[in-house]
């Protein structure tokens, strides 16, 4: 604003303060409804949004329990066709051995006097899966080791979802690799020196 602009106004008097303040007033509660009704926009979002986690949730988990239905009582016969022979296979099998801190668990445990293969089911399989799956097989390793069990460990990963890199790495760790086919699945075997790998 000028000096003469504000000659022309005048001194600033009460009324003019006031009017001004409260016009101020106004745009400050203009502003605080907007942001109330963000908040509750937000708000709705976050619950919308927490319905659905929860619903992919139990979708996953339900598509966990087919698959391990679907796969679980096939390995014995399909492990079978690749030399295994397997006399029990265990679902959900668990150690707790609190004497030496050792606590895993596989979704299927399949035995006999020669081998044992553990088997991981992912529905969506992922690298670090594949890493867990490592480290699931020094443990069952090592319990065995404190139980003078000297069979040979072997490891297996099912995933209903997997791209190639992930197929390839699992394959490259010596695990035999699970795919579904229709209604059943394949098992790829892993290749080159040393494979499958035995802990």
């Amino acid at each position: 604003m000028t000096t003469a602009q504000h000659e022309a106004e005048g001194p600033a008097t009460f009324e003019k303060v006031w009017e001004m303040f409260q016009e101020i007033g106004r745009k400050q509660a203009e502003t605080d409804r907007k942001m109330e009704a963000t908040d509750r926009q937000i708000e709705a979002t976050a619950r919308q949004m927490k319905e659905t986690d929860k619903r992919v949730g139990e979708l996953t988990n339900r598509y966990g329990e087919i698959s391990e239905h679907m796969i679980v009582p096939n390995l014995k016969f399909s492990f079978n066709t690749l030399g295994y022979t397997f006399e029990k296979c265990s679902a959900n099998t668990k150690i707790e051995d609190f004497t030496h801190g050792i606590f895993a668990e596989a979704d299927a445990f399949l035995e006999n006097g020669d081998c044992v293969m553990v088997v991981e089911i992912k529905t969506k399989l992922r690298i670090d899966d594949i890493n867990d799956h490592v480290t699931r097989m020094e443990k069952f390793r090592a319990h065995a080791d404190f139980h003078r069990d000297t069979r040979k460990y072997y490891g297996a990963i099912a995933g209903l979802l997997m791209s190639e890199s992930e197929k390839t790495y699992a394959l490259k760790k010596g695990f035999y690799v699970l795919e579904p086919v229709g209604e059943t699945f394949t098992i790829t075997a892993p290749t080159g020196p040393g494979a499958p790998k035995a802990w």
